[in-house]
């Protein structure tokens, strides 16, 4: 049986290949596009898909994600392959951070807060769920902008309709 760090290994591994083929696409005289006023510009919305796997990473090698301590401030990625290289990086990241774990450490609490309000606190293995929670999130909400702006999408677990 492998231990749940190995689980997770190979689940970032088999997702990512499925980010990568969605930032891939996005395009870049579309970066302020937005389907709604209320919605996120594509350019924000694919930036914090690609930095999703910090999450797991520090979920693993920090108590907490304290914004007030360290604040969220996304770099300024103008194409899609920033955004794939950003995305590797953190990918790359999240890997080193689950190669030196132990299914031990998954138990312990994490937080991601700013200063004394707590949005999350949870055991470290559901960080790492909610991470990849996230990402299944973010990709298909990023499947339906593009989608809105014609671009044909790939499907994640099976054909897409433009791949039928």
């Amino acid at each position: 049986m492998i231990s749940f760090i190995e689980a997770f290994q190979r689940e970032l591994a088999d997702e990512a290949k499925e980010t990568r083929r969605m930032l891939a696409i996005v395009p870049a005289d579309k970066m302020d596009w937005q389907p709604h006023p209320k919605s996120m510009i594509i350019k924000s919305l694919a930036t914090h898909l690609a930095e999703i796997p910090l999450m797991i990473q520090f979920a693993l090698e920090r108590n907490k994600w304290d914004f007030a301590d360290e604040p969220y401030s996304p770099a300024d990625f103008p194409n899609a392959e920033a955004l794939l290289a950003r995305f590797n990086e953190c990918v790359d990241l999240a890997q080193n951070a689950l190669a030196n774990a132990s299914d031990d450490v998954l138990t312990d609490t994490w937080q991601l807060c700013s200063g004394n309000v707590i949005y999350l606190e949870m055991q470290r293995w559901e960080a790492i769920r909610h991470a990849f929670g996230q990402n299944a999130h973010h990709r298909a909400q990023l499947g339906v902008y593009l989608r809105l702006l014609d671009i044909p999408i790939p499907g994640p677990y099976g054909p897409s309709a433009d791949e039928m």
